[in-house]
């Protein structure tokens, strides 16, 4: 049994077999991953010891108090958050072997290939073709709204491998190299400036068939991990007080009296406690997750999220007056993350405006919340026992 002084000491053990300040950080994060402290409840052999993942934060105190090198989480969220929870979970034994470490290093970034352009909310409505071809697959389609492209190395892909049944029924699942002829990525501007996201063109791409997880045609029930696993990602980020859009707003608040008024005053009030809330509710349902898989509440989670991010970011344009009307830096660049707190608040505020699609749109997390969480009557569809060539699209 593994207690919290006995993972101390294999921090410390790491530390000193490789200290942070003589050792490469790459050497460093994969001898960590190798020790089992990169995520404490992962198996043994795969990052983990098999621990309750509670313990995590016994190591990263350590770890951080040494002034260890950490893996850039932000730069490989969705490897982290999606890919490797899927993997973990529907990958085979040589498959765990073969992607986790280089993803939780680092090495290797991730990203999602599922939205289409007419498939985003109705996601099981995909048209992107997988036809098998012998040990491979052939895929053909396209996809959008795809984060991270532009820098990834591996995708998680769902396409449709049955047309002649219902939409849910004929999915599966893949991991696909980006690297691959046929894969093109090209960049989509946002209303920011940035190309963030991109769109990417399949042709004629080759995906052997040892790249797939889960069985054929079960892709849907796999791809349900990926995207409790991303919402929680999402809204259910550790933050410390005043984390988040609070912080700047608050801050400007303290160090501007000149722009303070009653009415803004009650507003940012009414959020600070409505972003404290769900600061809370967020590590609540982070040690629900102790104990297994998340569930549905991570969809009201990022429901939260997107709509305090886009009120405070809202309330910190209109407390700047015309200050808030500026806009720092409109450069067309790709850039690696998003980075809400090192801009300025017209950034904030535009960016904000995404929250409420990325992730599950809040109509579609909505209905979720309504029919899984609250039990409500689930609304019609005329479409579940149609097969999908039948669909009018």
């Amino acid at each position: 049994m593994t207690d919290a002084e006995e993972l101390r000491r294999r921090a410390r053990e790491l530390l000193a077999a490789h200290p942070p300040a003589d050792t490469d950080r790459l050497d460093f994060l994969r001898a960590r991953f190798d020790a089992g402290l990169a995520w404490v409840h992962y198996p043994q052999g795969l990052g983990g010891l098999g621990v309750p993942r509670s313990l995590q934060g016994v190591v990263d105190a350590e770890l951080q108090a040494a002034d260890a090198p950490d893996n850039d989480p932000r730069r490989i969220g969705i490897g982290l958050g999606m890919a490797a929870p899927t993997i973990l979970k529907y990958g085979t034994e040589e498959q765990k072997r073969r992607y986790l470490r280089p993803l939780w290093t680092g090495e290797e970034v991730w990203c999602q290939l599922f939205s289409e352009p007419g498939a985003g909310s109705d996601l099981a409505a995909l048209g992107t073709r997988a036809v098998r071809a012998g040990e491979d697959w052939t895929v053909n389609g396209q996809k959008v709204w795809t984060s991270s492209a532009h820098i990834a190395r591996w995708a998680i892909l769902i396409a449709r491998t049955d047309p002649d049944v219902p939409k849910h029924a004929g999915i599966t699942y893949f991991i696909c190299d980006m690297t691959d002829p046929g894969v093109e990525v090209r960049p989509l501007r946002q209303i920011t400036g940035e190309a963030e996201f991109n769109e990417v063109f399949l042709t004629d791409v080759r995906v052997p068939d040892d790249r797939r997880l889960g069985e054929v045609g079960d892709g849907w029930r796999v791809a349900q991990t990926t995207l409790m696993n991303e919402r929680v990602s999402i809204g259910g980020m550790a933050l410390p007080r005043e984390g988040g859009m609070i912080g700047p707003v608050s801050k400007t608040w303290r160090e501007r009296p000149e722009l303070r008024t009653h009415e803004l005053h009650q507003r940012l009030l009414k959020l600070w406690v409505e972003a404290e809330v769900s600061r809370l509710t967020a590590e609540r349902l982070r040690q629900q997750l102790v104990a297994g898989q998340p569930g549905y509440e991570g969809s009201g989670m990022k429901l939260a999220f997107a709509r305090l991010n886009q009120e405070i970011s809202g309330l910190e344009v209109e407390l700047r007056g015309e200050e808030g009307l500026l806009y720092d830096d409109w450069t067309m660049r790709r850039p690696e993350l998003v980075d809400f707190i090192g801009r300025d608040a017209g950034y904030r505020y535009l960016r904000s405006k995404g929250n409420s699609i990325e992730g599950g749109t809040s109509e579609i997390l909505l209905n979720i919340v309504a029919e899984r969480v609250l039990g409500l009557p689930a609304e019609p569809r005329t479409d579940k026992d149609v097969a999908w060539k039948d669909l009018a699209r």
